[in-house]
């Protein structure tokens, strides 16, 4: 008896691969074959080379559902402690994002209520938000530190990342945000607090194996492009790529200083300038959008998104899920807000939360249906791409499987 070379056959699904030159890759009445956690076969059913019975230990029909890669949420804030929707009640009675955080509100606020839990707890109020994202599709996340502003919380923090991958069965990827805030006990020694941050926090958090990526806010209300640079120099000695929130409330030229890393993103972008965008262009730093905090905060200047396409930058899409300006727990809402408020269309905002997402991550072993990728992927109650952008909330996600193995959503 010949030993099935599959593992897993799917059969008579839309795929939409985002592979290819077709819109959104797609192969109307595909299969794809499964074997030991990767893609080892795509295409028209018709092109299968041989039965499907032996080609494979288990066939499963999907009735001509959309099945896509698994959705990437690459910038998160998710593990924290705490919420803030008093801010959020603040805010709708007036009060600005920086006026709040003036006042000891915003991140700071979240620091307080971060350091007074410990792991466990931590955990406890981090693991519904990422079941949330799962039950949406997304199969890979990003999760920064940056509410801790002190070693043992920023520890604890990332920490708490992993284990959230390690728990669920999803790709969690951290980045340390240690320059996200002025933490209280620094408040007269600025220097000091970069310096801790750069000399001793980081190096710590990057020997212990918790820091895939460095990040920073490089903003009026946080920190200047030389803080941010001093970081980022450490960074680059260790092998560590970094990342950068940028240009959301002023343009301070952080986009080109990242770029200028050769980084794997600048983030939020509604006040970047044409310079940043030439500088992102020439050193392939993805544009990661976040049309959540957009939303959440009333904004009204939109990123240069026109810009950005002429220039072939590429574009993706996050929830930016924090406690204060983007409580935001589905990754396709985004790619709806993405389509609405910018107007990306669906394959746009589809690829920033699949292919362009993996880039913006550093990750190549996923965001695509293709021979040799991991096997990430989701079938949907969907039969075309678009209906997932078009409509706003419900529950369309039929199965989820990572790495070959399918989830259980419960």
């Amino acid at each position: 008896m010949t030993t099935p070379r599959w593992d897993h056959l799917l059969m008579g699904a839309t795929l939409a691969t985002f592979a290819g030159e077709r819109p959104f890759g797609l192969v109307e009445r595909g299969a794809l074959a499964l074997k030991d956690g990767r893609i080892a076969w795509i295409g028209p059913a018709t092109d299968l080379p041989g039965p499907a019975d032996a080609l494979a230990s288990t066939v499963e029909t999907l009735d001509g559902v959309l099945v896509t890669p698994g959705l990437i949420d690459c910038h998160t804030h998710l593990v924290f402690g705490g919420d803030r929707a008093d801010e959020f009640d603040q805010r709708l009675n007036g009060a600005s994002y920086e006026a709040v955080a003036r006042a000891g509100g915003g991140i700071a606020s979240t620091v307080r209520a971060t350091r007074a839990a410990d792991e466990d707890e931590l955990l406890r109020q981090s693991l519904p938000r990422a079941r949330e994202l799962l039950r949406d599709g997304v199969t890979t996340l990003e999760i920064k530190s940056g509410y801790g502003l002190d070693l043992d919380t920023e520890r604890r923090m990332l920490r708490v990342a992993r284990r959230i991958g390690e728990t669920l069965g999803v790709g969690v990827r951290t980045s340390f945000l240690g320059l996200h805030a002025l933490p209280p006990e620094y408040r007269e020694r600025r220097a000091d607090y970069v310096a801790q941050v750069s000399e001793v926090m980081l190096p710590a958090l990057v020997d212990e194996g918790l820091v895939d990526a460095v990040d920073a806010f490089c903003e009026g209300i946080g920190f200047t492009r030389a803080e941010t640079a001093r970081v980022f120099e450490r960074a680059r000695e260790r092998g560590v790529p970094v990342k950068l929130h940028a240009e959301q409330l002023s343009d301070l030229d952080g986009a080109a200083l990242v770029a200028s890393y050769r980084g794997l993103s600048a983030d939020h972008l509604e006040h970047l300038g044409e310079a940043g965008i030439r500088a992102m262009a020439a050193a392939g730093t993805v544009a990661v959008l976040l049309p959540g905090a957009f939303y959440a905060l009333r904004e009204t200047r939109l990123p240069p998104i026109d810009a950005l396409r002429a220039h072939g930058v590429p574009i993706a899409i996050a929830t930016d899920c924090n406690p204060g300006t983007s409580p935001l727990l589905s990754l396709r809402l985004a790619a709806n807000m993405a389509c609405t408020l910018f107007r990306l269309t669906p394959e746009e905002a589809l690829r920033g939360a699949t292919v362009n997402a993996a880039r913006a991550l550093g990750l190549a072993d996923r965001g695509t249906l293709a021979v040799g990728q991991r096997a990430d992927l989701v079938a949907w109650h969907a039969v075309q791409p678009a209906q997932l952008c078009y409509w706003i909330g419900g529950d369309l996600v039929r199965d989820v499987w990572v790495g070959g193995r399918r989830l259980s959503l419960a």
